[in-house]
């Protein structure tokens, strides 16, 4: 047994974690290749090797998958579902070089305590922590689950495990959504029944100081709408001739930003409230020209709502913020007029969705001209991101349609992430019960239930618990759907497994002060995890 005492755990936690497996790098590639043949070497799968593979992606990297069958007629499997990547390391400065070496950077962190954050140096001094990019986000959690496989090879457990570990989670969850017929295609050929996915993201924090251990019950969902902004060319010398669209953009920034009409409330727990993350204009040179197309983007998170009731809610935003501009740009323009003593000319604001953009395009210049747009877009060779192709596609078919100006058009961006809720499934209400009583007694430990992990992860593509209809609204104006995105939504539907999330205490995800708790994380977990999968199997 290699991987089972917290010193060999630490240890194989330091192999993953030199793999510097940023999202889309080679090193992603590299550590998906390691794990395989890693778990390759156990004497199980040495006597059945077709039971771990490489899956590709379809965009060169890969998936793995390692099942453990108890017998050949027992169906009962639990998948342990895992990722791989990792953020980058630019945040770590002067640190950066060792941010994938965590013996190395832990040493020099307990060496400069000082130049640590106060509530860094006061975990330094409670107990013993390791720092590093993926020792908590989330490498620690795939140790434990090659720890629980190992357990089940040596027949552990008395039902099927199923470990999963993917790559691109950080970015665009390709590896999952490649995953899901994957998983589906498995439970076919080798009989299985699949009665939970178990992840072990870590724990997060609800506020700073939060000390609480959390299991979760399901995953936050989320959407990346995005609006643009197009106004009206005018040179600097008369700007009241033209309407700025960074002036657009950023009076809808001001009534987004951070605004909690869209927080929901499930029980004790509220979503976080929207924010910004890319806002920018599209003017392409220094000119004196002001630039009149602008677009900004946000994360916003999911939990119960429909996407007909987002839509519409995002829909009646932008025209609350159209209506504002007008006033601002009429009192503005007044007060010129009275010092010019001339007379101030209206100006009318439309929004409008994606959908009824690109209607009006067709209209205007025929499908077949707006497909063949598309496919140039598509087809460029200059190397640009879902978000950056998503935006392209709006700024073209808005400057087919600039009679339309000023206008605001609200459209979504990948990724989407669905969100996923377990708490009343029978099964997980049990193991949960169970687990709190278990950690309590066995452990001293106190573990409290949220109903939906808050760090989005890839649970969301584990079932689809919104009908197909309420997606439209969501796909209608979504510009890369079916262009290079998508999401396998008759699979999902098929899978449609419980959910349960498990995980060590870390803290500081995508910080340059991540780090791992490593007993609670390779003795208290590890066991929690094993009595888990106990508990799902004899239930």
């Amino acid at each position: 047994m290699k991987w089972q005492t917290t010193q060999q755990l630490k240890q194989l936690l330091g192999k993953l974690v030199k793999y510097p497996s940023i999202s889309g790098s080679k090193a992603e590639v590299l550590l998906a290749q390691y794990v395989a043949a890693q778990l390759s070497e156990l004497d199980y799968f040495r006597e059945n090797n077709e039971l771990v593979q490489l899956h590709s992606t379809g965009d060169g990297r890969y998936f793995v998958t390692a099942l453990v069958k108890r017998n050949e007629y027992i169906r009962d499997t639990i998948i342990l579902v895992s990722h791989f990547d990792v953020v980058d390391v630019q945040d770590y400065g002067a640190w950066k070089d060792v941010a994938f070496s965590p013996e190395e950077l832990t040493k020099l962190f307990y060496k400069h305590q000082e130049r640590l954050p106060s509530e860094v140096q006061a975990d330094l001094q409670e107990g013993e922590w390791i720092f590093g990019r993926g020792v908590m986000d989330m490498k620690s959690g795939l140790a434990l689950h090659m720890s629980l496989i190992e357990q089940a090879c040596a027949g552990k457990f008395s039902g099927n495990l199923l470990l999963l570990t993917v790559p691109d989670e950080e970015v665009n969850s390709m590896g999952m959504r490649a995953a899901v017929p994957a998983l589906l295609e498995m439970a076919e050929k080798y009989g299985l029944a699949y009665k939970l996915v178990l992840n072990s993201e870590p724990m997060f924090t609800r506020y700073p100081g939060d000390q609480t251990n959390y299991i979760y019950t399901g995953s936050i969902g989320k959407v990346l709408p995005g609006f643009y902004c197009y106004g009206k060319e005018t040179h600097v010398g008369e700007p009241l001739a033209g309407l700025n669209a960074n002036f657009m953009a950023s009076q809808i920034t001001n009534e987004f930003e951070l605004n909690t009409d869209f927080c929901e409330v499930f029980g004790e727990e509220i979503s976080p409230p929207p924010t910004n993350l890319l806002q920018m204009d599209l003017k392409e040179d220094y000119s004196v020209q002001i630039p009149h197309r602008a677009v900004t983007l946000f994360n916003l998170f999911l939990q119960q709502k429909s996407m007909d009731e987002v839509t519409g809610a995002l829909v009646e935003l932008a025209k609350r913020t159209a209506r504002r501009i007008e006033e601002r740009y009429h009192h503005q323009a007044t007060r010129f007029a009275q010092l010019e003593k001339s007379t101030s000319r209206a100006l009318s604001v439309n929004v409008l969705t994606f959908a009824e953009l690109r209607h009006r395009a067709v209209e205007m210049v025929g499908l077949e001209a707006v497909e063949q747009l598309e496919q140039t877009i598509l087809t460029n060779k200059k190397k640009k991101d879902e978000r950056e192709r998503t935006i392209q596609f709006v700024d073209r078919l808005a400057i087919l349609c600039k009679d339309l100006a000023p206008m605001i058009v609200l459209f979504y961006a990948p990724p989407y992430y669905p969100a996923v809720n377990s708490s009343d499934d029978p099964l997980v209400k049990h193991v949960v019960e169970r687990l709190q009583q278990h950690a309590s007694k066995k452990h001293g430990v106190k573990i409290v239930q949220q109903h939906y992990f808050g760090g989005i992860s890839d649970l969301s593509y584990v079932g689809l618990q919104q009908p197909f209809s309420s997606l439209r609204a969501l796909t209608a104006n979504m510009p890369m759907w079916k262009r290079g995105y998508n999401l396998p939504l008759e699979a999902l539907k098929k899978l449609n497994v419980p959910v349960l999330n498990a995980g060590p205490v870390g803290r500081d995800a995508h910080q340059w002060t991540e780090r791992l708790n490593v007993p609670l994380a390779f003795e208290t977990m590890k066991e929690l995890l094993e009595y888990t999968i106990q508990e799902v199997f004899s239930k």
